[in-house]
């Protein structure tokens, strides 16, 4: 039985939703062996940064931050584990430029994590293997940071390749966690209070429960039936993958929530070709039509990329019009960057960086533009609000979300946290909207 006796650890996490879930569980699996989460690197013996590889970006933060551990590894004894996806990625160059770095585990060797912590072996190990089959640990253990809202990982890994995408390499070939397991949890986490779960996978609407072949369709359906769960989301899905079937599971439901995550990536039928995303700018316009058909209501949000190799700015014009005729809710948007291994970086990549910021710019105004008319729309509007925190600030400022997933802030004299208000929007912005608390179920 590992005893970790009190050892003092400290998790940074960069990346998506899926590395806050592997970080809750790392949390959990260490705090069950013994562990005390510490809240700065400066109170830690152990420090884990859980890695993001999707973008270069993220890689850079990753190194400059590993370089401001080095110094308190000098001091004080540190010792740092390097987990995720650059562990992954990297796990043959990561000694090179950073020997200070003890431990790197790839993203299925969480569960060895407090063994190498007790042994707290003298020399770096790497543990990248990858498992075929799903291990399922004991998910009793997660450590959640929201007392209200849960992630509920449903599958890891991806099959597609998409040219500019590194999570095959990272995450690897899609494997399904057991439809018993899944809707187990989710009873768990009902009983224990939480209001709204989030299944997490790469692309969430492959999924195959290995044991009866049950698919996507048929987990939202089941989950649908738990009592005590009012909100179900889902992300990632991938737009090839998504069909009409799950488009009536999720009109047919009463708590799967009208919104949905649906990267378009870019507007333009000749680069999503060169991106290898198996459906074109017509075949993705006629689901959001179809969505929109069965859910009028629904809120939708996307990833764009820009300056994809090749990108003219006639291809790059339709991505912008693609984001006025579609009016995405919420995007997430970023210039293209080679990851190592994908098909994309055999390309040249002749899109200059300018061209590129500019780009990305003239996505983000054009979004704002639309997000704030959306906004707009909502004043004058009661709506129901999922209360997730309060203001540092002012402790009678709360913010929660509404079943769309804007940000909505609004003033409670007492403690609504966890719970479900309705919320008359007053006045709005791009990012946000804001009302007055006017009932409480």
């Amino acid at each position: 039985m590992t005893d970790l006796n009190g050892l003092a650890v400290y998790i940074e996490t960069f990346g998506c939703q899926m590395n806050e879930n592997d970080s809750e569980r790392i949390a959990g699996l260490l705090a069950a062996a013994g562990a005390r989460l510490a809240d700065r690197p400066e109170e830690s013996q152990v420090t884990i940064v859980n890695t993001c590889a999707v973008r270069a970006k993220s890689e850079e933060k990753l190194f400059s931050y590993l370089g401001r551990l080095r110094s308190l590894k000098k001091k004080t004894g540190l010792v740092v584990v390097l987990a995720g996806c650059v562990a992954q990625l990297r796990r043959d160059k990561i000694l090179d430029r950073n020997p200070d770095v003890d431990f790197i585990l790839g993203p299925d060797n969480y569960h060895r994590l407090p063994e190498l912590l007790e042994r707290r072996l003298g020399q770096p190990r790497v543990l990248t293997a990858w498992s075929k089959e799903w291990r399922e640990d004991d998910r009793r253990h997660c450590l959640r940071r929201s007392p209200v809202s849960a992630f509920v990982t449903v599958m890891e890994g991806c099959d597609n390749f998409c040219a500019y995408c590194i999570v095959p390499f990272t995450r690897g070939r899609e494997k399904f966690r057991p439809l018993r397991a899944v809707l187990d949890e989710v009873r768990t986490l009902a009983g224990e209070g939480y209001k709204e779960i989030q299944f997490l996978g790469q692309n969430v609407n492959s999924y195959r429960d290995p044991a009866t072949g049950a698919v996507f369709r048929d987990l939202l359906t089941a989950a649908d039936e738990i009592e005590g769960i009012e909100w179900i989301r889902f992300i990632t899905s991938h737009p090839k993958n998504f069909n009409d079937d799950m488009a009536e599971a999720m009109a047919r439901s009463s708590h799967v929530c009208r919104q949905i995550h649906l990267p378009l990536q870019s507007g333009s039928s000749a680069v999503l070709e060169r991106m290898k995303r198996g459906y074109s700018r017509e075949s993705y316009l006629e689901k959001i039509r179809g969505l929109r058909s069965l859910m009028p209501e629904i809120c939708l949000s996307t990833d764009i990329i820009v300056g994809f190799p090749g990108e003219t700015e006639s291809e790059f014009s339709e991505t912008l019009a693609a984001l006025r005729d579609i009016r995405y809710a919420n995007i997430f948007s970023f210039r293209y960057s080679p990851r190592p291994g994908t098909s994309a970086a055999k390309l040249t990549d002749d899109v200059p960086f300018e061209v590129k910021r500019r780009r990305l710019m003239e996505v983000q105004q054009t979004q704002k533009a639309i997000q704030t008319g959306i906004h707009e729309g909502f004043i004058g509007r009661t709506i129901r609000v999922l209360c997730q925190g309060k203001s540092k600030k002012d402790g009678r400022v709360y913010s929660g979300r509404s079943e769309g997933y804007q940000v909505v802030n609004f003033r409670s004299e007492t403690d609504v946290i966890g719970r479900f208000v309705q919320v008359r929007i007053t006045s709005s912005g791009p990012y946000s909207l804001r009302g007055e608390l006017s009932g409480i179920p």
